[in-house]
């Protein structure tokens, strides 16, 4: 059975959540899958139906399960600080991400809760 229009709509706007959580564009989006932007556009909005291979390499990009993408299953949900800081470190280069990683460390490292372990 072919998903419905309003069901496309949905899942279409699950995809443009995720690819926003993650910080990319559109642009950034359609070079991956090697397709014009409009195709994410109109994938989006729920106007152009996504291939299978598609899906599974926008579930890859986007960190999430196919499974979570089509709704059969919720994301975890993170504190909204915490998912602040994942969209912000997702936007810096490997050397900064390494950089803030260690910093991570060091905090945790100090913190009364790393005495405990």
């Amino acid at each position: 059975m072919l998903p419905s229009a309003s069901e496309r709509v949905v899942l279409g706007d699950r995809l443009r959540q995720a690819r926003e959580y993650v910080g990319f564009s559109q642009d950034e989006v359609a070079k991956k899958l090697n397709v014009p932007r409009t195709a994410i556009s109109l994938i989006e909005s729920g106007q152009r139906r996504v291939e299978a291979l598609e899906l599974r390499t926008l579930a890859g990009l986007y960190q999430r399960s196919v499974a979570s993408l089509t709704g059969e299953e919720q994301p975890p949900a993170l504190p909204e600080d915490i998912a602040h800081l994942a969209r912000t470190a997702a936007k810096l280069t490997e050397t900064d991400r390494m950089e803030l990683r260690r910093f991570a460390e060091f905090l945790n490292s100090r913190s009364p809760a790393a005495d405990q372990k």
